[in-house]
């Protein structure tokens, strides 16, 4: 579908690819993973058209449409959400017209066996399809289960975009992105903004999606559910892999090894014959044993072993000032904006070197609660801050508070006082700025570079009660792993707003859970609290539908009701339970391969039509129409199947 032939790009002369080649396949679902400033997003935009290159070549088959979602974007406030929704169907738009137009034309022509008679109905039948494959008839539906997917709410659809904030601006641009249906999605830390929910929601239908994936993220449980392919940028180059992210690292430290172990074997190899013929060069009579070995040598091809990129950030939190024994005290704190309210009648304690994480679904206040610590959101009840507390903060939006007009140092020498002014350049070195890149304007930054000098600013002051609020987010996975370690060695005290698992286990030895305007204590580490839940990951602990709830769908009522009974089965009855999911799922299964069978021979006979339209009998076009048909009835049986299947999963 795309493909980049030798391709090389470089910033002030220095490569950053160096002769890469790859080709994205239909239906490829790709992680591309790398340091920060390896190079992703650029590639990306290469990808697109944004960003020129300096040789090699990226072809793209006329007609194939690429859908973009950058890290970061401007937007125009100047239309509702759903406008700006419905603004993603200019090509329906046109193909309406379009199709107005040839059905026009048909109803005032007679010669109907003449050749160009039949070039219209082509065209008609090639427009049809396509507004029929964008989904034409439905935009209203369609938008509407985008934007509820991730996140909005049916009263959000009349506000101005203006209302909100840049994280949901960026929704709308992905909502954009989605209801294009291009043929490629090439999508740049997509799940950065998204709660739990969303990325579940986002997860499955990039599942289903017709088109090629090709997605940028640094959470792994996203790249191993949703990837079969993983493309890591290195210094310059590319590893190709045919697996998801986890398997990836794997087998990539298996490559390393192997390729040592038999680069180090050469090696010995090598040193062994060249002792040799130094050995008996003088020797006449070992005359033809040294010839032999000195071409031996010539044709022995050399071993490389891939060069690792081993840089990354590292760091520690300064010591933390001594501060009393209680850190935070609030007592009947509650807080409300407008008539919603967010937290009520909060009693909380957080006492010196507790590591506590916040968790819960995106809206139910761990932000907030983490801004009524810090003094930005006024509340009713007491808030107490302990004495001695001095508090480092790192916002979720901590990168777009930085002044795009400075320099790195400039942004560090601006903030930095004292003494620590002459650590300046071993504090940005730490963090991976060095040599001429303390110059860079934070404009031409990475959202990783971003993150991390965001980051460095938080070492300036010495603090005792850090609150964190998604500081995984842009950084990659090494320095994530490395931000970690920091934590867990930091003798202060420490609170987490995060979503990531990996991120947090270990890490915390308090849970909060914020739920139904409350905040419920859990002790022990995150893995503690997801086995006590019996949640296998964070994802179901946000998905899970609220207990109290107070207008549970029907369905949800359904549901509830009949798990209940399945405990109480007979064991012979959990059998033929058993006995009956497992046919369902095969029927199911069954379907899907046939559906693939179906679309692999729809493309074939898409093919031919495209490069030999001379071979199309009309044998052949009442095979294609039959054989859309048979796809047309295989997906309404789909949908049977899967309803079938989870009525009895359900135990109904």
């Amino acid at each position: 579908m795309i493909s980049v032939s030798n391709l090389t790009v470089e910033f002030s002369g220095v490569p950053l690819f160096n002769n890469i080649s790859f080709l994205m396949n239909p239906r490829d679902r790709i992680g591309l993973t790398g340091k920060n400033g390896a190079g992703k997003s650029t590639l990306l935009k290469v990808l697109c058209g944004l960003q020129p290159y300096d040789s090699g070549q990226v072809s793209v088959p006329k007609g194939v449409t690429i859908g973009y979602l950058p890290q970061q974007l401007s937007v125009e406030d100047k239309r509702t959400v759903y406008a700006e929704a419905q603004s993603a169907f200019v090509e329906v738009k046109a193909l309406e017209k379009e199709i107005a137009a040839l059905n026009n034309q048909l109803a005032e022509r007679t010669d109907y066996e003449s050749d160009e008679y039949m070039a219209l109905i082509n065209r008609l039948t090639e427009k049809n399809d396509r507004f029929h494959l964008l989904n034409g008839h439905n935009i209203d539906g369609e938008i509407e289960s985008t934007l509820l997917g991730l996140g909005f709410e049916r009263t959000d659809f009349e506000r101005p975009t203006a209302e909100f904030s840049g994280g949901w601006r960026m929704r709308i641009e992905l909502a954009k992105v989605i209801l294009r249906h291009p043929d490629v999605l090439l999508l740049d830390e997509p799940t950065n903004h998204l709660d739990i929910e969303s990325v579940q929601w986002f997860e499955d239908m990039l599942k289903t999606y017709e088109g090629a994936v090709m997605v940028v993220s640094h959470d792994r449980a996203f790249l191993d559910n949703l990837t079969t392919r993983t493309i890591e940028i290195s210094l310059g180059k590319i590893y190709d892999f045919k697996v998801p992210y986890s398997q990836y690292v794997i087998q990539r430290q298996e490559q390393l090894e192997q390729q040592m172990a038999a680069y180090e074997n050469q090696q010995k190899m090598i040193e062994d014959t060249e002792k040799f013929i130094e050995r008996f060069r003088y020797k006449a009579t070992k005359a033809v044993q040294v010839q032999s070995r000195i071409k031996q040598l010539e044709k022995v091809e050399r071993i490389e072993v891939d060069e690792f990129d081993t840089s990354s950030i590292h760091f520690r939190f300064p010591p933390a000032p001594h501060s009393g024994q209680i850190v935070v005290e609030t007592k009947a704190m509650t807080k409300s904006f407008g008539e919603k309210l967010v937290l009520n009648d909060i009693d909380f304690t957080l006492e010196r070197g507790q590591k506590v994480a916040f968790v819960g679904r995106n809206g139910e206040g761990k932000t907030t609660m983490a801004k009524v610590i810090l003094g930005i959101h006024p509340c009713e009840g007491t808030v107490k801050i302990g004495h001695g507390v001095k508090i480092g903060y790192y916002a979720q939006n901590q990168s777009e508070m930085l002044d795009f007009n400075k320099t790195v140092f400039q942004t560090i020498d601006d903030v930095a006082k004292g003494e620590i002014r002459t650590k300046i350049r071993d504090i940005l070195a730490a963090f991976l700025f060095r040599g001429e890149d303390i110059d860079k304007k934070v404009s031409v930054l990475s959202g990783g570079e971003k993150a991390r000098l965001s980051m460095a600013k938080l070492l300036l002051e010495p603090a005792n009660l850090l609150v964190l609020d998604e500081p995984t987010n842009h950084l990659d996975m090494r320095s994530k792993d490395i931000l970690k370690q920091a934590l867990m060695a930091y003798d202060g005290t420490l609170i987490v707003v995060s979503h990531d698992r990996d991120f947090l286990d270990g890490m915390v030895n308090i849970v909060y859970e914020f739920r139904n305007h409350k905040m419920k204590q859990h002790l022990g580490g995150i893995s503690d609290f997801l086995y006590h839940k019996k949640l296998d990951n964070m994802r179901q602990l946000e998905s899970a539908p609220k207990t109290q709830k107070a207008e549970k769908t029907a369905e949800q009522k359904t549901k509830a009701q009949s798990v209940a009974p399945q405990s109480k089965l007979s064991y012979e009855e959990q059998k033929e339970q058993e006995k009956r999911i497992r046919k369902a799922k095969k029927a199911v299964e069954e379907c899907e391969a046939l559906i693939v069978e179906l679309e692999s021979a729809i493309a074939d006979m898409d093919n031919q039509l495209a490069n030999r339209p001379e071979s199309a009998t009309s044998d052949f076009f009442e095979k294609y129409e039959a054989t859309k048909k048979q796809l047309a009835d295989e997906l309404n049986n789909w949908e049977k199947l899967t309803a079938e299947l989870e009525r009895v999963e359900a135990g109904s």
